[in-house]
C-alpha cells in the first residue's frame, strides 16, 4: 500500500486537495505537470514549493493537487496550504 498524506487548502475562492507521496519532487495539477497548469511564473512557484524548501523535503515528495476556483495566485494559496496540513 502507497504511504500518503492528504491536505485540503483554502485561499480567496480557490480550494485545492493535495496529496503527498514519497517520490522524487514531480507536482501534478489536474494531470498536468506544473509547468502546464501555471506556465513560466516564478512567483507562483515559489508560493507553491515554499512549505516544501522550509522543511527541506523539496524532491522528497510528489505533489499530486485537484484544484479549482479562483485564479492562479488565489490557487498557488491553496496549493500552499494544503500542503501545510
Amino acid at each position: 500500500m502507497i504511504e500518503q498524506n492528504y491536505g485540503t487548502g483554502r485561499r480567496k475562492t480557490s480550494t485545492a486537495r493535495v496529496y503527498l507521496r514519497p517520490g522524487n519532487g514531480a507536482i501534478t495539477i489536474n494531470g498536468k505537470t506544473f509547468e502546464a497548469y501555471f506556465g513560466n511564473r516564478p512567483t507562483v512557484e515559489e508560493i507553491v514549493k515554499q512549505p516544501l524548501k522550509e522543511t527541506n523535503t523539496l524532491g522528497k515528495y510528489d505533489v499530486l493537487v485537484n484544484v479549482g476556483g479562483g485564479g492562479p495566485v488565489g490557487q498557488a494559496g491553496a496549493i500552499r496550504h494544503g500542503i501545510t496540513r
